[in-house]
Parts: C-alpha cells; structure tokens; sequence
C-alpha cells in the first residue's frame, strides 16, 4: 500500500513565492507611493536592511548628499553597503515625518519629506524617491541642517 505524505515542496514553493511577491513589489502592499515611504523610512530607523534593499528596481541610483557617507551609489552592492554602515553606526533611531508630498502619473510617482532621524545624534533629511513600476529607482537622501534648526532641535 502506497504512502501518501503531504508535499511540503508544495508548500514551501508557495512560502517562497509568496516572499517573493512581497519583496520585488512593495507598493502592490502599499496604497500608495507615500505609503510606501512611511514604511521605507520605519525600516530605516529600525536598520532593517533586508527590507530598505528590497525597495530597490535594477539600476536604482542612490545620492547621499552630505555628512559622511557623501556620495553616488549606483549598484546593488554599494547601495547595500551604505546602508549597512548606516545601520551599523546608528542603531535604534526614532523617525519625525514632516512635509510629505506625492506626486503621482501613469508612469511612476515622487515622493518628498523632510525626515529628522534621532537617536544618538539627529540626522536631518530632505529625502526624494521616485518609483516606478512599484519600485523604488531614484532616491537623494540630503543632510539639510537647517531642517533640524526649523524642527526645534
């Protein structure tokens, strides 16, 4: 008499690609782009890497204007890499959203905020991003300190 056991490739398959889904289109979860931004900006003060790199389309460039990590990053690798010194030197961060704008058309959607990240130090941003397709593509992340002036800190 044959043995029937459940198939937990089956099952796997569909954890992986249900994983999948969430991870190469965020916005598909989000109602929309400045959604999406709320969240984005959560896992960074949070340093959820895994979730800040999977926002990302093939190509995504992002400018980090000012401060220390200064600089265009334009792979996946370099992007990753930033973000991990981020992380890594500024655990534990609360994040005050103001001025949050979207612009949205048929063939993506901005977004702006002026973010002040605190934790061991405030981190004041002008943040840009621009999706398309779900995906996050352009992003500029600049320290602007007279938004911590502005914000009272």
């Amino acid at each position: 008499m044959p043995l029937n056991f459940p198939r937990p490739s089956c099952r796997l398959f569909a954890a992986a690609a249900a994983t999948a889904t969430l991870l190469a289109a965020p916005l598909a979860h989000a109602q929309s782009a400045a959604d999406a931004v709320r969240v984005r900006i959560d896992a960074i003060a949070s340093g959820n890497e895994t979730a800040i790199n999977a926002a990302y389309a093939p190509g995504a460039v992002l400018e980090w204007v000012g401060g220390p990590l200064d600089g265009r990053y334009a792979t996946p690798q370099s992007i990753a890499a930033v973000w991990a010194k981020f992380a890594k030197a500024n655990p534990h961060l609360q994040a005050r959203v103001s001025d949050l704008k979207e612009a949205v058309n048929p063939k993506g959607a901005t977004v702006t905020a002026d973010v002040v990240f605190s934790g061991k130090s405030n981190i004041p941003v002008r943040y840009v991003l621009t999706y398309r397709e779900g995906k996050l593509v352009a992003e500029i992340w600049q320290v602007d300190p007279a938004l911590a002036a502005s914000a009272g800190y």
